[in-house]
């Protein structure tokens, strides 16, 4: 998947579509989700052109991904999650449903969420 200077994400950095930010910072953006899934649905964007873990990881500069970290951490407390308890998501490529070429995380929380994805051993 190649990088959409058109996509919806894009836009909202450019100024091009409003969204009710939740924080900001000079490497990340995060913002509440237009169509919610959870009473805090909150989707965080690294600024610079990436499309997902996989190229953000190989061609952001540390700066950027300590500042991408440290906005969801961030997030998730100014949405008052940080002490209950949020699962992050982040859809990467097809297989995984991602509907929009710009790495974003998902902070749900706000209630208890059901289900574990993943059996722990010993189990």
């Amino acid at each position: 998947m190649s990088y959409d200077r058109h996509n919806v994400f894009a836009r909202i950095l450019r100024g091009e579509i409003p969204c009710k930010k939740v924080y900001e910072n000079a490497h990340a953006l995060a913002f509440h989700d237009i169509n919610p899934l959870m009473p805090v649905h909150v989707l965080v964007i690294p600024k610079g052109e990436y499309v997902s873990f996989v190229d953000f990881s190989a061609q952001a500069s540390a700066e950027e991904q300590a500042g991408f970290v440290q906005a969801i951490g961030a997030a998730a407390k100014a949405c008052g999650v940080a002490a209950g308890g949020y699962r992050l998501i982040a859809n990467n490529g097809a297989d995984a449903h991602q509907e929009v070429p710009h790495l974003h995380v998902h902070i749900f929380g706000g209630k208890p969420i059901p289900g574990r994805m993943i059996k722990q051993e010993g189990r």
